[in-house]
């Protein structure tokens, strides 16, 4: 049976459609722009591309675009769907592992919304839209926050008093886990070696950044909090910063802290630092010498080198450092200046590995160093992975 993986955004659904033996979809494709106007479908099965432009009003319609372009271009496949997996974001405490969708789950995601309020929603208008699609079609939850559901409480817990994480939930969740999970996995496949044997430092960076320290093949500690807003500079996001300066720019700039939140996760990282949140325009400008530009790499790089340093001290041993996604797979640049001078820590990048353009799982640590690896993440593929496992598939 064929696993269909769902990923809903307010505006978007993602998909794609798995075999659950092969790495490569059948079939995949993304809608945008749902009740807006100007909506469309690209839609892909093998060699086939195809583009719909028409007006969708909500999830349920655009659902129901997709199931017409997936019995029309890729029948037998589609005549085999017997799993659909959703990427949900948060699971707050509750969910540590995928689940079988009922009503009770529905109840529990809704109930995680003041969590993740732009994404919660959006995830459950792609499960109704889903199940309105495919009535008799198991569904599952796999959540971003379940791989780091296994930190321990010294690394969850803030140190606040105890009645705000007991009545209010505030502690540290963490997110990307599908994203850390799939390429710890693969990583511990290219080693030859077990997982459970193995402890690794993986880095996703993209718009979005985030590590995570991964101790025999269980996440020990990641650098986003209870927000993705945590951690390592991203795209748009600051990361680690002072919680006092949300009360010191709003006294002294007149801003809401509703106005410094979206100030510290739409308009900071490289967009505030550069003036662009795309880390190609950035390594352009730096090539030619802008000190923008040069600032942006130097202080997004530092950021990564601080926290893989703090992750080596919790592992106490380290056999791998993994980089993926659009940056960690792409820049070289940046995983030369996020390993430089780390030749004691016994890590060396080999320079021409380093360098090579290849989008494939690969090694681009010189011989004798700690291995590096490049592992091209695959969160879809996960996803119709773990779908497939609890299915019995």
């Amino acid at each position: 049976m064929n696993i269909l993986v769902i990923n809903t955004g307010s505006s978007s659904i993602k998909y794609q459609l798995f075999d659950p033996g092969e790495d490569e979809p059948l079939a995949s494709g993304l809608l945008e722009r749902i009740g807006e106007t100007g909506s469309r479908l690209l839609h892909r099965s093998g060699a086939e591309k195809k583009e719909i432009q028409k007006n969708i009003t909500d999830h349920e319609v655009g659902m129901q675009e997709i199931v017409a372009c997936l019995a029309e271009s890729a029948a037998e496949a589609f005549a085999r769907i017997g799993g659909i997996g959703h990427r949900v974001v948060h699971g707050g405490e509750l969910f540590r592992a995928p689940v079988k969708i009922d009503e009770s789950v529905l109840v529990a995601i809704e109930e995680h919304i003041p969590l993740a309020p732009l994404h919660n929603p959006a995830n459950l208008a792609g499960i109704r839209a889903a199940a309105a699609a495919f009535p008799s079609v198991p569904q599952v939850a796999v959540f971003d926050t379940a791989f780091h559901a296994s930190m321990p409480d010294h690394s969850y817990r803030y140190a606040i008093p105890p009645r705000y994480y007991q009545r209010y939930a505030v502690r540290r969740y963490g997110f990307h886990g599908t994203s850390h999970q799939f390429v710890a996995r693969r990583a511990a496949e290219y080693l030859g070696r077990p997982l459970t044997q193995l402890n690794m430092i993986t880095l996703h960076l993209g718009n979005g950044c985030s590590a995570a320290a991964i101790k025999h093949g269980v996440s020990v500690d990641t650098s986003m909090g209870m927000t993705p807003l945590e951690g390592l500079v991203m795209g748009t996001r600051s990361g680690d910063i002072d919680p006092a300066v949300h009360l010191y720019l709003s006294e002294r700039t007149g801003l809401t802290l509703v106005q410094v939140d979206r100030l510290l996760n739409k308009e900071s990282g490289l967009k505030g630092l550069y003036g662009s949140n795309d880390m190609r325009d950035i390594l352009q400008a730096y090539d030619r010498g802008d000190d923008a530009a040069k600032l942006a790499v130097s202080i997004y790089c530092y950021r990564i080198k601080k926290y893989i340093g703090a992750y080596l001290a919790v592992l106490g041993r380290l056999d791998a450092i993994v980089f993926t996604a659009g940056v960690g797979e792409n820049a070289a640049l940046i995983r030369r200046e996020s390993l430089g001078e780390l030749e004691g820590l016994g890590i060396v990048l080999d320079p021409v590995r380093n360098q090579s353009p290849e989008k494939v799982t690969r090694i681009i640590s010189a011989d004798g160093s700690v291995p590096v690896l490049v592992v091209p993440t695959n969160e879809e593929q996960e996803i119709a992975r773990q779908t497939a496992e609890l299915l019995a598939f």
